[in-house]
């Protein structure tokens, strides 16, 4: 999609931007290879594709909502949906849906990436809504807190790489010290990689994607953990993306606003700025 079209898919309705992309893509999947981005959640509008919408972050993207020190992202993949991460404070992740317009009981899935609390602290609000979704979480995970969600919800344990849903994977577990799973999406234009704060390392992480999916990686969004690295460190690891395939990165979380700035000066165009309230689609 041609710069000038894709700035004013940006800036339209949602229920208007879903048409026009579902139109685009039908028309020619093989040469959708251009991610249009939105300001709003994704709801029932866009049920053909697969979207996702930042609903937490200490970044701000829609004023409308409340930053706050976390990561949790709403995935639409055709008529299921997923949760990734649940943030820190789960009144703020319940608001920050409501105004998005996004309705916990259609959760199916929750993957949490890692125990830290700024990822699973929303949990237990989550749960008072009466949402009764599947759980995965790494095998890691201290027994007492998968007991206490067994008392309401099935728990998976996550150890490998392996199919949640259809053309949904986890990377399985990785890492020794603060253990971690990455969400894999399938899409025609190329693979999605969605990381809490990529403990394991952000390269890693994105070398397990290609191991466990052949093909490009269209996206990698999310935390990247390089709050502490250099600029030099920065752009070897862009480097290494390129070398792996990464078309597009969109870094919040505990990225580190100096390290997301050697990103969009390395990624130029295909650098996207997400926060809470960001969204994009792509064909399924």
């Amino acid at each position: 999609m041609p710069r000038h079209l894709r700035d004013w898919a940006t800036r339209m309705s949602l229920p208007v931007l879903a048409l026009f992309l579902a139109a685009s893509c039908s028309e020619s999947p093989e040469s959708c290879t251009d991610l249009v981005q939105w300001t709003g959640g994704s709801g029932d509008q866009c049920s053909d594709q697969v979207s996702l919408t930042i609903v937490y972050d200490n970044n701000a993207y829609d004023s409308r909502l409340q930053t706050d020190w976390g990561f949790a992202c709403w995935i639409q993949y055709g008529d299921r949906i997923v949760l990734f991460d649940t943030g820190a404070d789960g009144d703020i992740l319940l608001s920050n849906m409501g105004e998005l317009g996004l309705d916990p009981a259609a959760i199916e899935v929750v993957v949490l990436s890692h125990i830290h609390g700024d990822h699973t602290g929303g949990m237990q609000k989550l749960l008072e809504t009466g949402v009764r979704p599947d759980v995965y979480v790494p095998v890691t995970f201290p027994t007492s807190y998968k007991n206490e969600l067994r008392k309401l919800v099935t728990v998976f344990e996550v150890h490998e790489a392996e199919e949640i849903l259809p053309g949904i994977h986890t990377t399985g577990k990785l890492g020794l010290s603060i253990p971690e799973q990455g969400l894999i999406l399938k899409s025609n234009q190329g693979l999605v990689l969605i990381t809490g704060c990529a403990h394991p390392g952000i390269v890693e992480m994105v070398r397990r994607t290609k191991d466990v999916s052949r093909g490009d990686i269209c996206l990698v969004v999310g935390g990247f953990h390089l709050g502490a690295a250099t600029s030099a460190e920065v752009r070897r690891i862009c480097a290494t993306f390129r070398e792996l395939g990464v078309v597009n990165v969109a870094p919040c979380h505990c990225t580190g606003e100096a390290s997301m700035a050697v990103f969009a000066e390395e990624y130029g165009d295909r650098y996207l700025t997400a926060g809470v309230g960001w969204g994009i689609g792509m064909c399924p």
